[in-house]
């Protein structure tokens, strides 16, 4: 434990539903819901307007829809969620080397090894030029907890939302953490904290008046052991600077199960190509391919293939994943498919495209495979490409009404309203699926930057601060 609050613990709000509210006019101050719209999918995210109806992240779509009816239901655009994370991230980097990102929205940062801060004031003051930076940069609001440890740097960055700081003065903790609920504390899920509350032990002072004997005869040793000492507000865990990628994967989870083996093979493929787009965004190849299949009864399969050496060659990884489908039964139906890539390096054996045609070699060796006439597989490879096209929530533009999003799409129709995160709230207009004035784009930036920005930012960037000290509570 430090004696200065020198962990700083950022957690930007309602991450995509904010980004999504901030590019489109008319969704500002309106509920907003993220996440897989068909029967099966869950909330991603749902802004502070849709929590008001009880809809919250993880929760099914399908209840999420009955509570909160009129709210706009997108799907997400985690490209563009990426390229935010990005700028926050560079932010975050520009205050000290060791940044621990949790997500794309949140991280720590120790603010000592970058020596932004050393002791109260000095890090109140680089928790304030954070959220002003980050609004003035990205337009959207993060917020910040700020204490001698990690563990309530993020408890203060809760209890600061939305758009707020809060500092934890060191020898406070256990006054601050004694009347919270047990749940408060990492660790104590639903499960955990029903046991808890059948032992009478409600509070993170009553687990502190336990003991440690009792908590290791209820929970087990080593959860018993960590949670009497992160209820005596102990955490004595550094900030870890980004762990290397230990592999990169998609994967698609689909409202209707796909019962066609043609539809089949050609997700597999698709998602094969998208997953060497991200190796090859972050510049590193792979030799074991991994294919997820989750069937129609929930059984998940994993299968695996290792190469020679390491490839970002999507042939040779488009292949692997099909001979790993060839050795899968879908015959009930298939309702998630996933490819990835694991044993990552940050360079490509040159000589591994041969991986490819020796596979087709095998197989012309072997005798001819019977192919799925065209008139067949085109329906699919049609249905496949319809899906994706026209999403709520992703940008298009019109040839001559320019940048739109769609708001919703069906029966032939796909319905566009134009606007940018720089205009008025834009008018709605409807167009058939086919229309070749209307094409997909990329999401517009969020803020333009402008000569003397930064300057006019920092004037405005006064927003709600609380600050926990030993004598006054909250400010």
């Amino acid at each position: 434990m430090r004696n200065a609050p020198t962990i700083l613990h950022l957690d930007m709000d309602a991450f995509f539903a904010q980004a999504e509210q901030a590019s489109k006019p008319s969704l500002r101050g309106k509920a907003v819901v993220v996440g897989g719209l068909g029967p099966r999918g869950v909330v991603a995210t749902a802004s502070y307007e849709a929590r008001v109806f009880g809809v919250h992240s993880a929760m099914p779509m399908a209840q999420a829809r009955r509570l909160a009816p009129n709210a706009a239901y997108l799907v997400p655009r985690f490209a563009f969620y990426r390229s935010i994370s990005e700028q926050v991230m560079a932010l975050l980097r520009a205050l000290s080397p060791l940044v621990e990102p949790l997500s794309l929205d949140e991280a720590f940062v120790d603010l000592e090894a970058g020596e932004a801060a050393w002791d109260r004031d000095s890090a109140r003051l680089a928790g304030v030029r954070l959220r002003t930076d980050i609004r003035a940069v990205t337009g959207l609001t993060g917020s910040v907890g700020l204490a001698s440890c990690k563990m309530l740097a993020k408890i203060a960055s809760e209890e600061a939302k939305p758009d707020g700081l809060v500092l934890i003065e060191p020898g406070t903790e256990r006054q601050l953490l004694g009347p919270m609920p047990v749940r408060t504390l990492p660790g104590v899920g639903p499960a955990t904290g029903d046991h808890l509350r059948r032992a009478g032990i409600t509070t993170v002072d009553e687990i502190a008046e336990a003991g440690e004997d009792e908590l290791v005869r209820l929970l087990g040793k080593a959860h018993g052991h960590a949670l009497h000492a992160m209820a005596l507000a102990r955490d004595d865990r550094p900030v870890v600077a980004e762990r290397e990628t230990k592999s990169v994967s998609v994967e698609d989870t689909y409202d209707v199960d796909i019962h066609d083996r043609v539809r089949v093979g050609l997700e597999v493929q698709r998602l094969a190509d998208r997953c060497v787009r991200r190796l090859r965004e972050a510049g590193l190849s792979g030799r074991t391919i991994v294919l997820k299949v989750r069937r129609y009864d929930f059984s998940t399969l994993t299968r695996s293939e290792t190469l020679r050496g390491p490839t970002d060659d999507p042939a040779v990884i488009r292949e692997a994943a099909a001979r790993l489908l060839d050795s899968v039964d879908t015959t009930g139906g298939v309702r998630l498919l996933g490819v990835g890539v694991s044993g990552l390096a940050d360079f490509t054996q040159e000589d591994l495209f041969a991986q490819a045609a020796e596979a087709r070699a095998d197989e012309s060796a072997a005798g001819p495979v019977e192919e799925p006439a065209a008139e067949e597989s085109a329906p699919a490879h049609a249905a496949v490409h319809a899906e994706h096209q026209w999403r709520p929530g992703h940008d298009v533009r019109h040839a001559e009404l320019g940048h739109g999003w769609v708001q919703g799409s069906g029966l032939g129709r796909v319905t566009v309203r134009f606007e940018t995160p720089e205009s008025e709230p834009g008018r709605v207009r409807t167009f058939r699926t086919d229309d070749p004035r209307l094409a997909p784009a990329d999401p517009l930036p969020l803020v333009r930057r402008r000569p003397g920005e930064d300057e006019e930012a920092e004037a405005a960037g006064g927003t709600r601060e609380l600050s926990v000290a030993p004598d006054s509570g909250t400010e």
